[in-house]
């Protein structure tokens, strides 16, 4: 579905992506991982068109997405919560998600249904501001805006970071039940070990704007583990 091919990213002067390849395979959950600082963020960005690249191929579903216009991911079928969650914080839950539908290809202004079943909390709080939320409260939020495309492909960057545990737990049930259920294809960036290996298939390490390991997740030994991504 996804495959990113020989990609290079420059900050300025700084070469902060070498020729990295990346696939990631219909109906699965990979999982990106290294350590701070090793391009994860990069090359999502990348990916979404939100930083350029200076060579290489970014393919989905065999359309190049690589120099394109950003606001083509959303059209294509590519929803993308951010690090941070970036909701609106001044505009309530239910204009939040109509935010998203504006990306639409299909002309659908209504919110997806499935979106309050995920997320029945967010309907209960439809009127209340972005900022007013919790912070487990604003990543569901942020997902749900993502799903209001009703994408193909979903990714998440660190969807668990600053998030009680209690919720980390719930973010998880929910990604199992998108790649599951819904056969939504997830790729996300996570730190947490424990995490990732519940809710991915496979995985991809970054060390040094290198893709380094790349297997099927019960495949992340110890070795690996120590080598790139302990701190």
């Amino acid at each position: 579905m996804l495959n990113i091919k020989n990609l290079n990213q420059f900050y300025g002067e700084s070469h902060t992506l070498w020729d990295v390849d990346l696939d990631v395979l219909p109906g699965t959950c990979t999982c990106l991982m290294g350590r701070n600082g090793v391009g994860k963020t990069t090359l999502l960005k990348s990916i979404m068109g939100l930083l350029p690249v200076s060579s290489g191929s970014i393919s989905f579903e065999g359309n190049e997405l690589a120099g394109k216009p950003a606001e083509l991911r959303a059209r294509k079928g590519i929803g993308y919560v951010p690090q941070g969650r970036e909701i609106f914080t001044q505009l309530s839950v239910e204009e939040n998600l109509r935010v998203a539908l504006l990306a639409r290809d299909d002309g659908l202004r209504e919110i997806p249904e499935y979106i309050f079943e995920i997320f029945p909390v967010l309907k209960q709080m439809l009127n209340r501001r972005g900022g007013d939320l919790s912070g487990g409260q604003q990543q569901q939020l942020a997902i749900g805006r993502a799903l209001s495309i009703s994408p193909k492909l979903l990714i998440l960057d660190e969807p668990t970071e600053g998030i009680q545990p209690n919720i980390v737990h719930e973010i998880g049930d929910i990604i199992l039940r998108l790649n599951q259920e819904k056969g939504l294809t997830i790729l996300l960036v996570e730190q947490k070990l424990p995490f990732a290996k519940r809710v991915a298939q496979s995985f991809c390490i970054l060390d040094k704007g290198r893709d380094v390991a790349t297997d099927a997740i019960e495949n992340l030994g110890e070795d690996v583990i120590n080598r790139y991504l302990k701190v």
